[in-house]
């Protein structure tokens, strides 16, 4: 673990929950400074911005740039502009979402009867229209379906809510079509990671509360991956869990005394 230049961090339920910072999570950075590693922050959440984002982190204590952030939907316009280039894209998500495909270049489409590739994120403004959008679209089968991430529920300080997964889900009952998912555990995000950074794989470590994304994704990348159990994943899921992480850990408190 003291080889590590690049800690590639999940964020709700790893550095926080909600709108609650872990007590360990700034003593935790401070270590890494005094190391001389690097960190970023690896979120499948596409429901918000960058900025927002950033400007959370701030207002937290911690201190990150857009250099520390890739989200999947960095990662989503990524793999379009390579995959279809200018093509018409319509977004369904938020607001922020839209936006942000829209400043990485993606040419977003408003016209469901013109746009060539849906994208589906995590829409916390998710409507019954919204999803007749994406029914009518997929009905039409030159369409390419994209979807930010696979998650099945986003934690909360009081549980979880359905994520763009559980979403996905429902409308392949409806249509029989499954996105083309990118975020964890596909690995894009780390792939960006490595290349931003020029960090070699064995000098990179992901660390997340999921097993099916965080840790799966680190194993599908080639690179060391560390479960915390501070968010959603228990003991009882690793007992069954097809992912088998690098690290066990009880939160970032802990491999923060495991470096001292």
């Amino acid at each position: 673990m003291h080889n590590k230049k690049l800690f590639l961090l999940d964020m709700d339920g790893t550095i926080y929950l909600g709108g609650r910072l872990f007590d360990f999570t700034l003593p935790f950075f401070e270590m890494l400074r005094q190391m001389g590693a690097s960190y970023m922050f690896l979120t499948n959440n596409s429901s918000k911005s960058s900025k927002l984002y950033l400007d959370k982190l701030s207002s937290m204590g911690i201190e990150a740039n857009a250099d520390n952030l890739i989200t999947s939907t960095h990662a989503t316009a990524r793999y379009i502009l390579r995959e279809y280039g200018d093509a018409a894209v319509y977004a369904s998500g938020t607001a922020a979402l839209v936006e942000e495909l829209a400043g990485l270049g993606v040419n977003i489409c408003q016209d469901i009867t013109e746009a060539q590739v849906l994208v589906m994120g995590y829409d916390t403004e998710l409507s019954f229209q919204k999803l007749e959008n994406i029914c009518i679209m997929l009905g039409r089968k030159e369409v390419a379906y994209v979807a930010t991430n696979p998650d099945w529920t986003c934690p909360t300080e009081y549980g979880y809510v359905p994520d763009c997964g559980s979403v996905a889900w429902m409308i392949e009952k409806a249509t029989n079509r499954s996105p083309k998912f990118i975020g964890k555990p596909m690995t894009d995000m780390v792939d960006m990671a490595l290349e931003r950074s020029g960090v070699a794989k064995s000098e990179a470590i992901i660390i997340g509360d999921r097993l099916y994304t965080d840790v799966a994704c680190g194993l599908n990348a080639g690179i060391d991956a560390a479960l915390v159990l501070s968010g959603e994943s228990t003991i009882k899921d690793l007992e069954t869990s097809e992912h088998v992480p690098t690290y066990v850990l009880r939160d970032l408190g802990e491999l923060m005394e495991m470096l001292k």
